[in-house]
């Protein structure tokens, strides 16, 4: 099975749809939050990540919408746009984004907004903030949003941390990683995010490696590529002139 990690969709459903169109039938979703937030289809989004999602993350801009958590911190626009959403979000939308954890671990993996605990939302930008998220857990391969970048940052067993956007990396021998996913939700630059693959290895080389339960070196897509703006940009312009 495949993992498509995305993140950061801030209620584009044009990007949202663009980022599930790149997916098969039975690839797998986890999304790490920031689902609604500035875009003009909060619902509409929300919809989408709870029939497609296995699991989900709660985001800062999500809890913000359902108890105005942190808005003192956002631009002018931002505070703007989540009063906005207040205004529009279903009330079953509100109170499933309630129900949402702020990490989720699945084997070695650990899936979070912004960074481990206890600072869910600090945003991990270089190689000191990484390396205080892998102190902050033991999990070996840690995905991340927040920051709408794609990037990579290894952290080698003698405590060196290297970085990247398309850097190899086998995880496993004391080997451990931050994906940032990146954001669905750049108009400019959609950033479709990660896509874990866990099949055996094919001889293609990895941009990183994932380990499973029973020791068989795995590996992970970490794409952290820019898809061309397929959706409608003047569409979503419309739609966000109504905010």
């Amino acid at each position: 099975m495949r993992y498509a990690i995305v993140t950061d969709i801030h209620g584009n459903i044009e990007a949202l749809d663009v980022a599930l169109s790149q997916l098969g039938a039975d690839d797998a979703v986890w999304c790490l939050g920031d689902i609604v937030g500035y875009g003009p289809n909060p619902n509409e989004c929300v919809n989408r990540v709870r029939e497609r999602a296995a699991v989900t993350i709660l985001g800062n801009h999500d809890l913000a919408a359902i108890d105005n958590f942190g808005i003192e911190w956002f631009n002018p626009a931002a505070q703007e746009a989540i009063r906005w959403t207040q205004g529009v979000l279903s009330k079953e939308n509100a109170q499933w984004l309630n129900t949402l954890n702020y990490e989720h671990r699945e084997a070695n993996h650990l899936l979070v907004h912004g960074a481990p605990q206890p600072d869910y939302f600090d945003y991990i930008l270089d190689k000191d903030s990484a390396r205080k998220a892998f102190a902050a857990t033991d999990a070996t391969l840690i995905f991340i949003g927040h920051t709408h970048i794609a990037e990579l940052y290894a952290l080698a067993p003698e405590a060196r941390v290297a970085e990247g956007e398309r850097m190899a990396a086998d995880v496993g021998d004391g080997l451990r990683a931050v994906g940032a996913v990146g954001g669905v939700a750049d108009i400019d630059d959609v950033l479709v995010g990660q896509l874990v693959d866990d099949r055996p290895r094919d001889g293609q080389p990895p941009d990183a490696g994932v380990e499973d339960p029973d020791g068989r070196q795995r590996r992970a897509h970490v794409l952290g590529r820019r898809a061309p703006a397929f959706f409608d940009v003047r569409a979503l312009r419309s739609g966000a002139d109504n905010i």
